[in-house]
């Protein structure tokens, strides 16, 4: 018997209509994942993309690494600081601060599709304790525009199906051949290739590895009619190679076109 999610929502159109920015439109004064960037992929029509994780006090914070080093003066790990702290952090010099996920949800209203990555830091197959499921999905609840969840980690999805059931959602996907992947088990890194818990999670939609886009699964999933997205294109060379399988791209430091 099958423990597939009961349902299974599907991807909105909205996601195959434009190329999504990628940690939004970011570029000089508009830091990655800041308001800046996301007001900026807004005005030129573009999509969204953007990364949570969890705060101390159990918020779900828009920030990519798993430490504040890179994108702020502070050091440390996210997930020890409370929303309060994270929310004073200027980014990259900027005037730009760490924002929730509710304060993006509220300034894009809707009007793009916005793509959120659950980020696993923990290396664990089974991901952390479900605190930045809860976050998140209490953020969406009630929000009306094209939204879509997605992970590395099948068992955050899997935690996603089960706290937001209507809430797409969808696995990042890749060829699990890098030093990224080294401190996990082969068996899982075999399942993770073969993309074998799409089904498992009721998941809607992969986002893959451009370089990898000619994977058997890939194919397998396509011929089902599944959205495939793509991540991350940084030239037009690499979005026309892209489309002739992927349905979209997620970019950055170029400008697609867009067709609105």
């Amino acid at each position: 018997m099958s423990d597939a999610p009961a349902t299974r929502p599907h991807l909105s159109p909205a996601f195959a209509a434009e190329p999504i920015a990628h940690r939004g439109l970011h570029g000089p004064e508009r830091p990655e994942n800041s308001l800046a960037a996301f007001a900026a992929a807004l005005a030129a029509g573009y999509g969204i993309e953007l990364d949570v994780q969890p705060s101390a006090d159990g918020k779900a914070m828009v920030f990519h690494d798993a430490t504040l080093d890179r994108m702020t003066a502070a050091q440390g790990s996210v997930r020890a600081r409370t929303a309060a702290e994270l929310q004073r952090m200027r980014l990259a010099g900027t005037a730009e601060c760490i924002p929730t996920l509710g304060a993006v949800l509220t300034a894009i209203d809707g009007a793009v599709p916005l793509l959120i990555e659950l980020k696993d830091q923990t290396g664990n197959p089974g991901g952390d304790d479900g605190t930045l499921e809860r976050a998140t999905a209490a953020a969406l609840a009630g929000h009306a525009g094209p939204v879509a969840v997605m992970s590395f980690n099948p068992a955050m999805i899997a935690r996603m199906a089960a706290l937001a059931p209507d809430v797409p959602r969808g696995l990042v996907t890749w060829a699990w051949d890098d030093v990224q992947a080294t401190d996990l088990p082969d068996a899982t890194l075999a399942r993770l290739r073969e993309i074998a818990d799409f089904d498992r999670v009721g998941a809607c939609f992969v986002s893959h590895q451009h370089s990898d886009l000619a994977r058997p699964q890939v194919a397998a999933l396509k011929s089902r009619g599944v959205p495939v997205l793509c991540w991350t294109i940084r030239s037009a060379q690499e979005a026309q190679a892209a489309r002739r399988i992927a349905d979209q791209i997620t970019f950055e430091g170029f400008l697609p076109p867009v067709h609105r």
